[in-house]
């Protein structure tokens, strides 16, 4: 566990932006490799540079960097002249999936944020420093981060990609996916997630700011995010919290759109039949929604459900998904943080399984692969416990210079068959193959 300037305080200043002056929205602000992003459709936070990081492993690793945080926006020296969620102190956060993984899960302030929602834009500079914070001097940081892209020198396109097998060949996982299914079968646990990973091998460089640029024009009903070098679009909220609201939105039961191609009428009347129509997709999704709403339970005072899960549109699949809303307690005189919610929630059956310490143990027995960051919690939170959290899905970790891992999983259930599931996994793939110019 490591923090940074536990001494000092935090001072911001937040200024309004003209958002006319931005027709891209916020990913026109994607110029940068090591850019801190969250973005749906052109709203949402990037953040340039880092003046104070948190990081920490293990079971206790949410409520430390919780501590940690609260710790530094206590004695903030705050002016903020814009005041919604997502101004004053921000840090962006990327935590590991697994209690045991050796990944550090990590929380990054950043020097300058750039922040848009419901047609308002604005500036955020923070710093540690004692020097005079003016409207001024912020604009000219954002200028300095902003033309400067730190993207992949320019070298002849068009050379070959080179996709290769991760911890397990497609036969073992698929053996894999067998083994599961037969443990279900024994009644120890109704549920089980596996993920698998593949290898790029780019030769004309990763650029992380283009992958995102594309992530967030093509996947507008997805989060966008990019936290040091891991990159995805993920349609799965974990957490939501504005004020004493949260949300969360729960996926599970996927259809690849392809499979709908020479079928009659009309794609989503397919995708309806198939996924409601499905007694083993609905299983699956309802697993997942018990799953959040008894950990939700304990923190709210009221909860919204929908009884039926409408169906997600995206480029590379159908979901079945379903918005949750909470309003939260009080719990000892204060509402829940973001942190705390994430710790009570994560990980969730739809990542995981159920029961989640079974399911827990033999994703640990079967994948042979540490998830590091994948599945896990990613996103924002500011200095009054708003924050929006979603789940590291349908992404990747630039691991090198030219070197991509990519990460998909399935929820297995007792109707699972192996080769559909593998087949699955290529469909969330896409996404990210597609970002870095992989056909598939």
């Amino acid at each position: 566990m490591t923090s940074a300037f536990h001494t000092r305080i935090i001072r911001t200043l937040t200024v309004p932006l003209d958002a006319d002056s931005f027709p891209g929205g916020l990913p026109s602000f994607l110029v940068r490799n090591d850019v801190l992003c969250w973005t749906r459709r052109e709203a949402g936070l990037v953040g340039f540079g880092e003046v104070a990081r948190f990081t920490a492993t293990g079971p206790e690793r949410f409520l430390e960097a919780d501590i940690w945080w609260r710790h530094q926006v206590l004695e903030a020296d705050v002016t903020d002249a814009v005041g919604c969620p997502g101004t004053g102190p921000v840090a962006f956060g990327s935590f590991a999936f697994s209690k045991a993984s050796a990944h550090e899960s990590r929380l990054i302030v950043p020097e300058i944020v750039v922040g848009m929602r419901d047609g308002k834009a604005w500036l955020t500079q923070l710093t540690f420093d004692d020097d005079e914070l003016t409207e001024a001097g912020a604009r000219a940081a954002l200028r300095r981060w902003w033309e400067a892209p730190s993207s992949s020198p320019e070298q002849p396109a068009g050379r070959e990609a080179k996709l290769s097998t991760g911890s397990l060949s497609e036969t073992d996982w698929m053996a894999a996916v067998a083994k599961g299914v037969a443990e279900i079968r024994t009644g120890a646990l109704e549920k089980l997630v596996l993920a698998r990973d593949i290898v790029a091998t780019l030769p004309d460089g990763a650029n992380a700011a283009e992958i995102l640029r594309q992530l967030a024009v093509r996947y507008r009903e997805c989060w966008t995010y990019g936290v040091d070098g891991l990159v995805g679009a993920t349609p799965e909220m974990l957490i939501q919290v504005e004020g004493r609201t949260a949300q969360a939105r729960v996926l599970a039961g996927t259809l690849d759109r392809r499979d709908a191609e020479g079928i009659a009428g009309s794609p989503l009347e397919f995708a309806e039949r198939v996924l409601a129509g499905s007694e083993k997709q609905r299983h699956e999704h309802d697993i997942a929604i018990q799953s959040l709403t008894t950990q939700l339970a304990p923190f709210s005072e009221a909860m919204n459900a929908h009884s039926e899960p409408f169906i997600l549109e995206l480029p590379n699949v159908w979901h079945l998904a379903s918005d949750v809303k909470a309003e939260l307690a009080e719990v000892e005189g204060h509402v829940p943080t973001c942190l705390a919610l994430i710790n009570a929630l994560h990980p969730t059956a739809a990542v995981c399984g159920t029961p989640t310490t079974v399911a827990g143990a033999l994703i640990r027995k079967l994948e042979h692969l540490d998830r590091g960051p994948y599945a896990g919690p990613v996103g924002w939170l500011d200095a009054a416990g708003n924050g929006e959290w979603g789940i590291a899905l349908r992404g990747a970790v630039i691991e090198g210079p030219d070197t991509v891992r990519l990460y998909a999983g399935c929820g297995v259930v007792e109707g699972s068959v192996p080769e559909a599931e593998l087949a699955e996994t290529w469909a969330k793939f896409r996404p990210m193959l597609e970002s870095l110019g992989i056909s598939s």
